[in-house]
């Protein structure tokens, strides 16, 4: 802290005007941390321990490393730090040591947020997964201008974020939208959406499905990478189109579907910017943990009870990755190894 604040006062001595001061200090920092790298590089090249590759090779990352220990590692780092503290932003941080941590565990509003993220993870990514694989599914069809209503399909991922919320918004008013609209022509009278706390979260799931043509286009690219000749060797062995899917498509696909489970897993569980923009719904109905999180820290300044939130979410996302990844060898298939139970199998076999 005393050299940034040293060089602060060299700029300002130096008649650097101060709004751009802290931008000047950031620069210069950068600018050392390269300056240092590079002599140490050069050192090394000089003692022969690295070749002119090596060196090039550190050359070229080296400001995605930087970038990396400044903008994430070390933000990370410091949150878990704050995390032990009680901090208002206003004054100084105050040690606390778990206080943050057990009050989670009494805190109604981490049960309540926790529970709406669970349930809209658990219910949305797996039908954006199904939904997108059979959209794409039915995008890989040799038909006469079938390109067009892949680009139709994928368009919606345009409009993400804030727009589409503001979108389904009047999508979901229950007096003049149009999916209450479509609904009374036949007669049926249509819920209240974001205004009934019994239906905010069903709206919001069905809305995640509006972008699903971004995952279409992966699996459209996994379809398309499938070798014919395996659907060829099926049909002279007189496997009909069932037997197709279920023992040459979808295992052929299982590692796109894995990356998008996961990465879909990922994001719901940080899932924010649609109870942010509808207050958390009514009774909390929309309360994701993100938003809560946000909250703690930003509307009520809270910063060390809401550091200790965000730890608890990576935790939370961690387990859940880890665990797709460990069931990942019972049902992922590569081209290159054997996988599930086959593998197992061998690996037994090979033990004896």
């Amino acid at each position: 802290m005393n050299i940034i604040q040293n060089l602060r006062e060299l700029f300002l001595k130096i008649g650097v005007p101060e709004s751009i001061v802290p931008v000047c200090t950031f620069a210069l920092i950068i600018v050392l941390a390269v300056g240092v790298i590079y002599a140490i590089l050069r050192l090394l090249l000089a003692i022969k321990k690295i070749n002119s590759a090596t060196k090039s090779f550190y050359l070229f990352v080296t400001p995605w490393i930087l970038g990396f220990l400044i903008f994430t590692l070390g933000p990370m780092l410091y949150s878990l730090y704050i995390s032990f503290h009680d901090w208002e932003l206003v004054k100084a941080p105050t040690f606390s040591g778990f206080d943050n941590y057990s009050r989670m565990i009494s805190d109604p509003l981490v049960r309540k947020s926790l529970s709406v993220t669970f349930t809209y993870t658990f219910i949305a990514v797996p039908l954006q997964v199904m939904l997108a694989f059979i959209i794409a599914s039915l995008m890989n069809m040799k038909l006469e201008g079938i390109k067009i209503f892949r680009t139709i399909f994928y368009l919606p991922t345009l409009v993400q974020g804030v727009a589409q919320t503001v979108l389904f918004i009047w999508v979901f008013n229950p007096n003049v939208g149009i999916i209450n609209s479509v609904l009374r022509i036949f007669g049926i009278e249509g819920p209240g959406w974001f205004s009934d706390p019994n239906w905010s979260l069903p709206a919001v799931i069905i809305m995640s499905l509006w972008t699903v043509g971004g995952s279409m286009i992966i699996y459209l690219a996994g379809f398309q990478d499938i070798s014919v000749s395996l659907y060829e060797q099926a049909s002279v062995d007189g496997a009909r189109s069932v037997h197709k899917l279920f023992y040459i498509t979808i295992p052929q696909m299982t590692p796109i579907i894995f990356f998008n489970m996961v990465t879909a897993m990922i994001g719901a569980f940080q899932t924010f910017t649609q109870g942010y923009l509808l207050g958390g719904g009514k009774n909390n109905s929309l309360l994701f943990y993100s938003y809560y999180l946000y909250e703690n820290a930003f509307m009520w300044f809270k910063m060390g009870y809401a550091s200790a939130l965000a730890w608890l979410l990576f935790t939370i996302i961690l387990i859940f990755t880890l665990l797709v990844f460990r069931s990942s060898s019972m049902w992922v298939y590569y081209e290159t190894e054997m996988s599930g139970n086959r593998r197992k199998k061998n690996e037994k076999k090979n033990d004896k």
